[in-house]
């Protein structure tokens, strides 16, 4: 295995960095290296900018589908390492980098391999994960027929893990994601006068706080919940109370019966709360990425091909749960599959993901590759 060939398109692709749904570049790239590997099949376009290569094994065996994700992020990159961003306002802050440089050098391999390779290979490089659902848009544009997939794959190199380690969870790996926006709508006044007026910033201010319980007081301790407001807009200037107040938040579970109930919890809340005090409301609720749920005997795959890799002792299992979501959920609904964590924190690298000056230890594409090699070898 070329561990050199990994770092440099890992570098290549962190130089070179582009948003969601934007990866025309990205996809092109991996379509000129691919074509050099001799696929099957390459199909590109596929929800939006998507790439995926087919191949055939030499053994009887199962449709195994290995995904990396190819979007970067709207972060102007404070490192100064001699591979950073050429783009202005754009950076590869979560490791979709080396996701892709990982995928091909073990596209690479497993052709080389061919006659090894039990059944079919679907080696997908997917658009939009960073709030997009390109996942979900593959799916659309066939993704998991012709051939029709029956396991699925998809790792993560994750800085909150040493490298040299591999992170495995049976069941809810990552959470739901969904947005709220509320619009609470009251009296402009003067800021001497507040009698004379309907004040939305006291208000938002109260909603932050009382959203804060249905964590603490309406669902179970042992049922991870995040409701965090990101975004309070209210108000031009020191003396004056406003008509509105504007606030973005996200909602997060790892258990789908309890965020199905978040958003009735969110507005019951809201609604109190304005009748109480005046006010007038909107209300929206965006569901984004379910949660992402590890299938048990797929998962079991990974174990085991971990302990070969890294040795017992560095399978991190089970790993804590993580709170970030996973547009991989949506492939996870449908076929099973396994998600786990490739360790990525070094001596240098030890920023958290979507931090200006975050970076991985190279060290980690190599476990990365020899894993998915592994994995698209297993019966």
């Amino acid at each position: 295995m070329s561990v050199s060939q990994a770092v440099q398109y890992r570098r290549h692709f962190h130089s070179h960095p582009e948003l969601s749904m934007q990866e025309h570049d990205t996809a092109a790239f991996i379509e000129h290296e691919l074509r050099g590997f001799g696929f099957d099949e390459i199909r590109t376009g596929v929800g939006k900018t998507g790439v995926m290569a087919t191949l055939s094994g030499g053994k009887p065996g199962r449709v195994t589908l290995l995904r990396a994700d190819m979007d970067a992020l709207p972060v102007e990159e404070l490192d100064e390492a001699p591979y950073r961003s050429t783009v202005a306002g754009v950076m590869h802050a979560c490791g979709h980098d080396g996701h892709m440089a990982i995928l091909l050098v073990a596209a690479r391999e497993l052709s080389a391999r061919r006659s090894d390779v039990p059944g079919k290979l679907v080696f997908c490089f997917q658009p939009g994960e960073e709030g997009h659902a390109g996942n979900k848009l593959m799916i659309d544009d066939g993704a998991l027929e012709n051939p029709h997939v029956d396991r699925t794959f998809a790792l993560h190199l994750y800085s909150g893990l040493d490298a040299g380690k591999v992170g495995v969870r049976d069941g809810a790996f990552f959470a739901s994601s969904d947005r709220f926006d509320i619009e609470l709508i009251g009296q402009g006044g003067h800021g001497a006068m507040p009698e004379k007026a309907v004040d939305p910033i006291v208000a938002a201010a109260e909603l932050v706080l009382l959203l804060q319980t249905i964590a603490s007081r309406e669902v179970a301790p042992r049922q991870p919940v995040v409701v965090t407001v990101g975004s309070l807009h209210a108000g031009t200037t020191f003396n004056v109370i406003p008509d509105r107040a504007h606030l973005q938040g996200t909602a997060r579970a790892f258990d789908e019966s309890v965020r199905q109930e978040l958003p009735e919890r969110i507005e019951r809340i809201i609604a109190g709360l304005c009748s109480a005090l005046r006010l007038e409301y909107r209300f929206a609720y965006h569901r984004i990425y379910p949660p992402t749920v590890n299938d048990a005997a797929i998962n079991a795959i990974v174990r085991e091909t971990a302990a070969r890799v890294v040795g017992a002792a560095n399978v991190v299992d089970p790993h804590d749960i993580v709170m970030w979501s996973e547009d991989m959920s949506f492939m996870q609904q449908q076929r099973p599959g396994a998600y786990f964590l490739i360790g990525a924190r070094g001596p240098h690298a030890r920023e958290p993901h979507h931090s200006a000056r975050f970076d991985i230890d190279e060290r980690a594409l190599q476990i990365g590759v020899e894993m998915m090699v592994a994995l698209g070898l297993h019966e």
